[in-house]
């Protein structure tokens, strides 16, 4: 039995969505078309592969066992087509590049206009998640450039640091550690509502180091999806975050936002360029990487006085 990769890929479509609509969605094709293809492919391997679950659509073991080896099928396709990609050097093709919140809204805009000026011709694909979901695209070989903004300790990835990212407590102006004018002391934030990302965010990671290296215990927190978000939350008046001074200058200058100035706190982190080292990179990569190689730190508004 030779397996049919398209079927294959609409099975394991269905597997990751837990949804043949929303399979059919990511896919671009009807969803009668997914249901047909599924079926077709239980015929050939001799197994029924899905099942309804209580989360929706889920593999049955026969599916699990299917999946695992789904994804080195996968990875060994998008290699030869990144082999074939490589030979039309910048005349032809794509750019899949992934990177973290703070990366994709601050750092890369200007880098991405760069590149297209230069070469039109590729097709870019910007893809933001958490440093979490940016590890696993890059393992299964969908992104060709990776930036993140956590620590990462992986045998199967290289990394390389790009910018060091400074970050700063903020909070509303109204709220009341805001209304001195002397730095605070760590201890002044003990008790107070922290407003946190989410678990797999290589911020997260950093901010609660911060906080057991200087004995500081949150009173509440609040997990907040997403940079942008926990800004507005905190400018809303509601608790205190350690956010990227880079993300903070806008809302800063604005006076949306004030920074909270903490005696002996200091805390940053490493933006990291990733990369498997065995992946020969497109040209497309190549150039991309290239332009990583020169930047400068991208312009923000200044800091207010």
């Amino acid at each position: 039995m030779s397996l049919n990769l398209h079927l294959l890929r609409l099975f394991a479509a269905v597997a990751h969505h837990r949804s043949f609509s929303r399979a059919a969605e990511a896919l671009h094709i009807s969803q009668p078309a997914v249901s047909r293809g599924v079926r077709e492919f239980e015929e050939q391997v001799g197994n029924r592969l899905l099942e309804r679950g209580a989360a929706g659509v889920e593999p049955t073991e026969a599916g699990r066992i299917l999946l695992r080896h789904a994804a080195p099928l996968f990875a060994a396709e998008r290699a030869a087509e990144e082999d074939l990609a490589a030979l039309r050097g910048l005349t032809d093709g794509s750019l899949a590049i992934g990177a973290s919140t703070t990366i994709s809204t601050w750092y890369l805009p200007p880098l991405l206009g760069a590149y297209h000026r230069a070469h039109p011709a590729i097709r870019l694909r910007l893809t933001t998640a958490n440093t979490q979901e940016i590890v696993e695209r890059l393992l299964a070989r969908e992104l060709d450039v990776a930036l993140v903004e956590g620590p990462i300790d992986h045998p199967s990835i290289r990394v390389r640091r790009w910018w060091e990212d400074r970050l700063v407590w903020v909070a509303a102006p109204t709220h009341p550690l805001a209304q001195g004018a002397a730095p605070l002391y760590p201890e002044q934030l003990t008790g107070e509502m922290m407003i946190l990302r989410e678990p797999g965010s290589g911020t997260r990671d950093v901010g609660q180091a911060a906080l057991e290296e200087h004995g500081i215990q949150p009173g509440a927190i609040l997990e907040v999806s997403g940079t942008e978000a926990i800004k507005q939350v905190v400018a809303a008046g509601l608790g205190i975050a350690l956010v990227s001074e880079a993300a903070a200058r806008p809302h800063l200058a604005l006076r949306q936002l004030v920074v909270l100035p903490v005696r002996g706190f200091a805390a940053s982190r490493w933006l990291s360029r990733l990369s498997l080292p065995e992946r020969q990179p497109t040209a497309a990569a190549a150039a991309f990487e290239r332009l990583l190689d020169k930047a400068e730190e991208p312009p923000a508004a200044p800091l207010p006085p």
